[in-house]
């Protein structure tokens, strides 16, 4: 027979758990969601390796992340008391999820002045330390942006809490194939990726943020840079 177990909040969980609390209690939290056309990002990805270089949707979705906020800067940056602080460069907090429920988000520094390889470079590294519990204080707590990742799950859209004291963090979802109108009124098939935009509205209004991640799809479905 079964047997209950208690689990209690302490130690690296404990303190995840009590940001989160932190989080949602002190920041104005709001969610806007979209879908961009993720055609173009598979395109892009088979074309970077058959030039030889491996990347994943997710660093290209990161390096579009960080175009948007270079067009965008209100969104890039910290609320402290009651100040807003925007942050010059992207230090661009990437979520890793780690063995026994525990999920750290430390910063790529200088993101604006990374090409998508050294940016997968950059992430791989961050998650390598991350197991090895090898993580700086300053990597842990100088981000000015996140993104968190569950393309590899069923989850299409989700509602992530904000990396206080941060202004703002983006959720990828799973790409679905879904139809799509084409540009002589044909319908076919095509792949959308699920974004989840959670802000704080003490820093950024509502339409601002939508303005932002409206532009962030626009360069999803029509950015081919990759090198």
């Amino acid at each position: 027979m079964p047997t209950d177990q208690v689990v209690p909040l302490r130690g690296m969980r404990g303190m995840i758990a009590d940001r989160m609390v932190k989080s949602l209690q002190e920041a104005a939290q709001l969610t806007h969601h979209a879908t961009a056309d993720a055609s173009q990002l598979a395109a892009t990805k088979a074309a970077a390796e058959a030039a030889g270089t491996k990347l994943s949707i997710e660093d290209l979705l990161m390096a579009r992340t960080v175009s948007a906020l270079r067009r965008h800067p209100g969104i890039n940056g910290k609320v402290e008391g009651k100040e807003v602080h925007l942050s010059g460069a992207i230090h661009l907090g990437v979520a890793i999820a780690l063995p026994g429920n525990l999920l750290v988000a430390p910063a790529i520094f200088d993101a604006q002045d990374k090409s998508v390889a050294q940016l997968r470079e950059a992430r791989r590294d961050l998650a390598a330390r991350a197991r090895a519990n090898k993580l700086s204080v300053t990597e842990m707590t100088g981000g000015t942006f996140t993104v968190s990742n569950l393309g590899l799950t069923r989850v299409e859209h989700f509602t992530p809490i904000i990396a206080s004291p941060q202004i703002a963090i983006l959720g990828i979802g799973r790409l679905v194939e879904r139809p799509v109108r084409g540009e002589d009124g044909e319908i076919t098939w095509g792949s959308g990726v699920g974004l989840s935009l959670t802000f704080d509205h003490r820093a950024i209004d509502g339409a601002p943020a939508a303005d932002f991640l409206t532009d962030l799809c626009n360069i999803i479905e029509t950015d081919e840079t990759w090198s």
